[in-house]
């Protein structure tokens, strides 16, 4: 709901989104923080400013795109570069420590990281830009290798976007960092103002339920794959789905709070005045009772499944975004048409295991069972693919897949037939 929120959305504790809800990102799944001591001396500090290469004012960093996540190459006191998913729902930045330890920052290469698990005054560089900071927690998201299916390395959160203005363009999928106190926006798209539940960035949006117009607040939360997600406390509410919405079943193994959910289509979502609506988007229903702890105004989550359909500048420095349409930004969703549910196991995160299929679904038609590993589609064999990949075969239609299984050390060739479930 959202790939793994309150002060915490943090996908650290489980990916959070990503579709990681990311372990529900944010919102749907809590993180877990080195230490309430190493949050509070990370916080204690005011972070001087970004300083961009050449006396300049803005860098393109070379992102990398899995699914709508982002993860953006990122140096620690002069390693050698991790990807570091960006996650506007997390209040501080953070490294894993395996990846730590891997390029010698850990505690037995000398005195830089601390027992709390703090990397003290690192230097953060990316492409073109260096940030100094006072402190680097380390920890892991729980379960976001499997759910993501790449290897966590860290997260750039909060104390990041606070000292940068991002411009994330979703089509071309390229970045642009600026210095927030020369950057002055240029382009078409009204402001939509930035408010916080805690340290996570809300904007106001309005939708329409197949003829229930409403609005509400949304966390804007990059490390959640799904476009948009509600709270059962606010779909209990407004009756969103008795008598309004069809839906059908949605599991999300990465949601540890929240795997049984459900998932329909709003007629439009919009997200402030003056930006286009966005027309049949997928929603999940989740089980989650409050998005932000202690903000039971706040809606849902606006994920990066409904922000791909835009160039995204966000400025945090100056508590606004700004959204620009570009040529897809009204393209149909297709939601999953298999009914699996799977996640990445192996050294390599390319052992396929399934572990929920939808009744009624051609998954469950097909005969596939829970256990299951995938160990090809057609002529392709799973080594060859990631797990976002392998989810984004089954979203495509109209298409009959021979899907190779492993069951049991025997291997059994069945066909499944892909149509729309939503």
């Amino acid at each position: 709901m959202p790939s793994r929120m309150a002060t915490s959305i943090d996908r650290c504790s489980l990916a959070t989104s990503l579709l990681a809800f990311s372990m529900l990102s944010a919102a749907i799944a809590l993180p877990q923080f080195a230490s309430s001591a190493a949050r509070s001396q990370a916080a204690q500090q005011a972070a001087p400013a970004a300083h961009f290469d050449f006396g300049g004012n803005a860098a393109e960093i070379p992102a990398e795109f899995q699914g709508n996540l982002i993860f953006l190459p990122v140096r620690v006191n002069g390693s050698q570069p991790s990807l570091f998913e960006l996650d506007t729902t997390v209040a501080f930045s953070s490294m894993a420590p395996s990846r730590a330890a891997e390029l010698g920052l850990s505690p037995a290469a000398g005195n830089t990281t601390d027992a709390s698990g703090l990397l003290r005054n690192p230097l953060v560089e990316l492409p073109g830009v260096r940030l100094p900071m006072s402190a680097l927690p380390c920890f892991d998201k729980q379960g976001f290798d499997a759910q993501i299916g790449r290897h966590y390395q860290g997260t750039l959160g909060k104390d990041f976007l606070e000292r940068v203005i991002v411009e994330i363009d979703y089509h071309r999928q390229t970045i642009r960092l600026y210095d927030p106190d020369t950057y002055k926006y240029s382009g078409k798209a009204a402001p939509v103002p930035l408010t916080f539940a805690g340290d996570v960035p809300v904007v106001h949006a309005k939708f329409d339920a197949r003829g229930k117009v409403l609005d509400a607040d949304f966390v804007l939360a990059t490390d959640v794959d799904d476009s948009i997600v509600f709270s059962s406390r606010y779909e209990d509410s407004h009756g969103l789905v008795t008598g309004h919405l069809k839906t059908i079943p949605a599991f999300r193994p990465e949601w540890a709070d929240s795997q049984h959910n459900a998932l329909g289509r709003l007629r439009q979502f919009q997200v402030g005045p003056k930006t286009p609506p966005v027309d049949e988007p997928l929603v999940v229903f989740s089980q989650k009772k409050e998005i932000v702890d202690g903000h039971p105004n706040v809606a849902g989550i606006i994920g990066g499944g409904f922000l791909r359909r835009f160039t995204v500048i966000l400025d945090v420095p100056h508590k606004q975004v700004f959204l620009e349409p570009h040529r897809l930004y009204n393209e149909y969703e297709e939601a999953d048409m298999s009914g699996l549910a799977i996640i990445a196991g192996g050294n390599n995160l390319r052992r396929f295991e399934v572990v929920n299929v939808q009744p009624g679904s051609p998954a469950a038609s097909a005969k596939i069972q829970v256990g299951d590993v995938i160990a090809g589609v057609d002529d392709e064999p799973a080594a060859d693919l990631n797990l976002l990949a392998l989810r984004g075969l089954f979203r495509q239609i109209p298409h009959k897949y021979k899907i190779i299984i492993e069951r049991n050390d025997k291997t059994i060739d069945l066909e499944v037939s892909m149509h729309r479930l939503l």
